[in-house]
């Protein structure tokens, strides 16, 4: 082999080990685990664990930040920044909940508190950061409302400078009672909001001007569930054009598929997330709660409260849902839950039981394991995942 040559294989094999140490060490690398809770004796705040990707095992977990109920989560794209809901009735002496900005340690993963905002609304129980890092939209369930809060170059919050108060008639006058909006997501392309109501049986849709911190109703404005279904949470396909809601009261899941460019979504199925020849209770004991998909897109989750099960389905090409069963073992009143970003580990919030279970996703099946660890925190609500 001529000097020339042997050079550039050297070079090649060099480049080419440098990249596979640099791919087996993101892999290997620990996870940080964040834990909203609600607050009492049994919590304080916002926990972190570590999750060890190659064996699925969590560090048992530690206080970070104290806060009044900081019951959902989301982290800036910039990974410097985390935010939660305070999910109050009353700030400022006003009818209104909080949002609560905290800078993230990034050797220990501790929280400093930087400032809090009004949620406009009472009763904050979700939010998300939009792909721009330039806004947090939170959901107002207390108040039925969504409110768009502008984020500062140093992570802190400005007071919102757009607020929706839903309205309407409900299907359901003693169950649904008013308005709720429980959940708020960011379509793929920061261009829309979407606001799960659970009183108004609607998807509501916006348009964000990520620049102006401006929420403006989308034509058409919302999208319509079954009377009495109840929408909760939202969760997107990794392709973009499909979306996912699971309806808390009639305890199913609707797919849509979704128009990129005007933000219309169309629904194509409804199903059930509670075992065959099972449906819910005359009194609605049963009632779900959080939707995820996996990174693959070939599988969805979904949590069934008092039922006490994670609904396991498997994703068409169409896009359509085939029911695989319900993994029951070690589940709790499960709130939120998450999928790591492996895909291989799903971490399970027992809010009642207070306790995270950790499940192994079968990758060619989807099915969960039984429990592989447990550990405590006292009501966990919400599981986010970060990457140092």
């Amino acid at each position: 082999m001529s000097l020339p040559r042997l050079l550039f294989s050297a070079v090649l094999v060099c480049l080419l080990t440098a990249s596979y140490t640099q791919i087996s060490w993101a892999a290997d690398a620990p996870t940080w685990v964040y834990f909203g809770t609600y607050t009492d004796n049994l919590s304080k705040g916002i926990y972190k664990s570590e999750l060890d990707p190659a064996t699925g095992k969590l560090s048992e977990p530690v206080l970070v930040a104290e806060a009044t109920s900081p019951s959902f989560l989301a982290i800036h794209p910039n990974k410097k920044y985390l935010y939660a809901v305070s999910e109050v009735s009353s700030f400022n002496g006003k009818k209104a909940g909080a949002v609560v900005s905290f800078e993230i340690d990034p050797k220990t993963g501790m929280l400093k508190e930087l400032n809090k905002a009004s949620s406009v609304g009472d009763g904050p129980c979700h939010l998300i950061v939009d792909k721009a890092g330039k806004n947090v939209i939170v959901a107002n369930y207390g108040g039925g409302s969504c409110a768009c809060i502008p984020i500062e170059s140093d992570g802190k919050l400005k007071e919102a400078t757009s607020f929706h108060q839903h309205a309407g008639p409900v299907a359901l006058p003693k169950r649904q009672g008013t308005p709720h909006a429980h959940s708020a997501n960011v379509s793929p392309d920061g261009k829309f909001v979407f606001v799960a109501d659970l009183g108004l049986d609607q998807i509501k849709v916006y348009k964000l001007d990520a620049d102006a911190g401006k929420l403006t109703p989308n034509d058409p404005a919302f999208a319509s569930l079954a009377p009495g279904a109840g929408p909760r949470h939202f969760a997107w396909h990794p392709d973009g054009k499909r979306a996912y809601v699971i309806n808390e009261i009639d305890m199913t899941v609707t797919s849509f598929d979704f128009d990129v460019d005007k933000g219309v979504l169309t629904k194509k199925q409804t199903i059930s997330t509670l075992p065959k020849g099972e449906m819910q209770t005359p009194d609605y004991k049963f009632s779900t709660a959080e939707v995820v998909v996996h990174p693959s897109g070939k599988f969805l989750y979904g949590s069934n409260r008092t039922h006490n099960t994670i609904a396991m389905f498997a994703i068409g090409e169409d896009g359509k849902l085939v029911h695989l069963g319900n993994q029951g073992e070690g589940v709790n009143i499960p709130r939120n839950f998450n999928i790591d970003p492996s895909g291989k580990w799903l971490l399970v919030a027992n809010q009642e039981g207070n306790t995270v279970t950790v499940y192994e996703i079968d990758q060619k099946t989807g099915k969960l394991s039984g429990v592989k660890q447990t550990v405590k925190v006292g009501h966990p609500v919400c599981i986010k995942f970060y990457t140092p």
